[in-house]
């Protein structure tokens, strides 16, 4: 049996941070769910949805500090909110740059900065960061948002060690192409065969693997990418 647990995710409405959180509530845990528009219909389980834009600082230091503060204590914080931001570099907008880096590498490091103290004050807790195939080998039209994700792997490494003696656990995970809403706007987007994406499901097994493993393990780092 599953020991019920508090879980923040963001990104919680569509796809991995919304399997991620079916899976939480299927296991019986209070889910607090944080995006731009966190509601999701006809959820089983106690989800506890905050609409909020994480790549503004000050909707953190306001909305989502007083609705944190009002939730049982905190345990586990799944990081999972980006956007997509490719192109050719001369191509983008300085303000383009600047969103890419903000939604995929600064709003993590806001969250990470808000929830750590709550962490802490347990006796085992778990801060994830869901990052990208992309945080660990440039690709072409992908600079800034590589940028960012090589930026979150080395700033996850880091707090894995600054946290170790807080019994935080600190992991990364890694998915390659996923089947997701995350390539509607894009032009590109991964194959049709069942072995050339992976689903938002396979994140979820792997973010209950991390919260399940023994305590005084971690895993650092886990890429999940398709067969093909």
């Amino acid at each position: 049996m599953t020991t019920p647990r508090t879980v923040l995710v963001t990104g919680s409405s569509r796809g991995i941070g919304r399997a991620i959180c079916q899976r939480l509530l299927r296991q019986g845990h209070v889910v607090l769910g944080a995006a731009r528009d966190a509601e999701i219909p006809n959820v089983a389980g106690e989800y506890r949805p905050l609409s909020i834009d994480l790549s503004r600082m000050d909707q953190i230091d306001g909305s989502f500090k007083h609705f944190l503060n009002d939730q049982p204590p905190l345990d586990a914080v799944v990081s999972n909110a980006g956007s997509p931001a490719f192109g050719n570099l001369e191509e983008l907008s300085s303000a383009q740059i600047t969103d890419g880096l903000t939604r995929n590498l600064l709003s993590h490091m806001w969250v990470a900065r808000t929830v750590l103290p709550l962490l802490k004050r347990r006796k085992q807790s778990d801060l994830l960061f869901i990052g990208s195939e992309s945080s660990l080998q440039g690709g072409k039209r992908g600079s800034v948002y590589c940028a960012a994700k090589f930026g979150l792997r080395g700033f996850a490494q880091s707090l894995r060690q600054e946290c170790a003696s807080s019994h935080v656990r600190v992991t990364m995970i890694h998915p390659g192409m996923v089947r997701t809403s995350f390539f509607d706007q894009l032009d590109f987007a991964p194959g049709e065969g069942s072995d050339q994406a992976i689903e938002a499901e396979d994140i979820a097994d792997a973010v209950e693997m991390v919260l399940g493993a023994r305590s005084g393990t971690v895993f650092d780092e886990i890429t999940v990418t398709p067969l093909k």
